[in-house]
């Protein structure tokens, strides 16, 4: 493959080569044909050669007009030639530049492809982890189902459930595997919350999923705790080491102490509640932490259509969107200081472009550009950080 690349290229200079010194053959044509014309288009007697003798001067003036005229003609000719190579190596120096950026775009594609070919195939391998673990659970579980029917006695609703639950909290992990993003990705957005707990701290997150933020935690020496009701989610954290408890959110954050925690993470949680339990999970939250302990939620934001149509409604587990200035305030309501609401990363690719400046209409049009986007592709996610004072 780079052997033909390096013999186009230099077939292509050779070309190049041969272009520009038949530009300058026409040139040089051109300019000497110059003089000719001048002595043609003269008024002086014709010379006394041998192709005019015999001719009247009236016939030699209108030989001498004719050549003229044919000269005149030729020297447009190569100069309208000449034009036309020179801009035929234009063109082709500008295509040829066309062809790298489209190459380059091209390779790009080809880039974006395999990355995106690349997180199928990571989702494609947790899918088939979580099918292979889910597997060998429903095995034992109808291995004493089968158990019982042989002693000819009916499985309890409890038994029956036992089976059935794994399947959908392993629905729900695929989903996650897919639409969530990956780990990596969600690493990267989560890592800047670190700031807003203590060094050390015994932070507690709440739904913590796959337990990105608690490996996160643990790298930077916290002291994290994980809690979620699904039990795939559980089975795949404390296969990471994760300190970990399959539970009710609520249920298990009124178990805890009072003033027993540094810190309370929650991210992609609160939009699954109803409005009540998530004003009794920040009430709780309150009570549980530490005087200068920090409660963090990051949610869906509402206020972007693109998070409302591509994230909310993705998930039909989400109830209810949630407000950026409905949570402050629910947070400042059960007694938070320093309440801050922080969008999340910005959306670029898909924003609207700009015109450039040097059109009239520019100014006006691109302000109108600025309030489609803030409407349209506001940051995706937010978070809302309080402190107990």
């Amino acid at each position: 493959m780079q052997r033909t690349i390096e013999k186009l290229a230099n077939d292509r200079n050779a070309a190049e080569k041969n272009l520009r010194e038949t530009v300058a053959e026409l040139r040089r044509v051109e300019a000497s044909l110059g003089p000719l014309i001048e002595r043609l288009s003269a008024s002086a007697p014709a010379p006394k050669r041998k192709f005019f003798r015999g001719r009247d001067e009236k016939e030699r003036a209108e030989v001498r007009t004719s050549l003229a005229e044919i000269a005149a003609a030729v020297h447009r000719l190569a100069g309208a030639a000449a034009r036309q190579a020179e801009t035929q190596d234009a063109l082709s120096d500008v295509r040829d530049k066309l062809w790298d950026v489209e190459g380059n775009n091209h390779v790009g594609m080809i880039f974006k492809s395999m990355e995106w070919r690349v997180d199928r195939l990571s989702a494609a391998y947790e899918d088939a982890a979580a099918i292979m673990k889910t597997l060998a659970h429903l095995r034992e579980q109808i291995g004493r189902l089968l158990a019982v029917l042989e002693e000819k006695n009916l499985p309890s609703p409890a038994q029956l459930a036992a089976v059935y639950e794994p399947l959908e909290d392993w629905r729900y992990v695929r989903f996650e595997n897919r639409f969530r993003g990956s780990a990596a990705e969600i690493r990267k957005q989560q890592i800047a919350f670190l700031d807003d707990f203590p060094e050390g701290g015994r932070i507690l997150d709440l739904g913590c999923g796959r337990g990105e933020f608690l490996e996160l935690l643990a790298e930077k020496g916290y002291r994290p705790e994980g809690v979620d009701l699904n039990a795939e989610m559980i089975n795949l954290c404390r296969d990471k080491g994760l300190s970990v408890e399959r539970a009710d959110l609520l249920e298990h954050l009124a178990a805890r102490s009072d003033g027993s925690l540094d810190g309370i993470f929650s991210s992609q949680v609160v939009e699954h509640l109803p409005p009540s339990a998530l004003q009794r999970l920040i009430e709780l939250a309150y009570a549980k932490l530490r005087p200068n302990g920090s409660l963090l939620i990051e949610t869906v934001n509402p206020l972007s259509v693109f998070a409302l149509v591509h994230i909310y409604f993705l998930d039909m587990t989400h109830r209810t969107p949630v407000h950026p200035q409905a949570l402050r305030f629910l947070m400042e309501a059960a007694g938070f200081s320093s309440v801050a609401v922080r969008p999340g990363a910005e959306l670029e690719e898909e924003k609207l472009r700009a015109v450039p400046p040097s059109e009239g209409t520019a100014a006006v049009l691109n302000a109108n550009f600025d309030r489609l986007n803030a409407l349209l592709y506001a940051p995706p996610n937010y978070s809302v950080c309080g402190r107990k004072s």
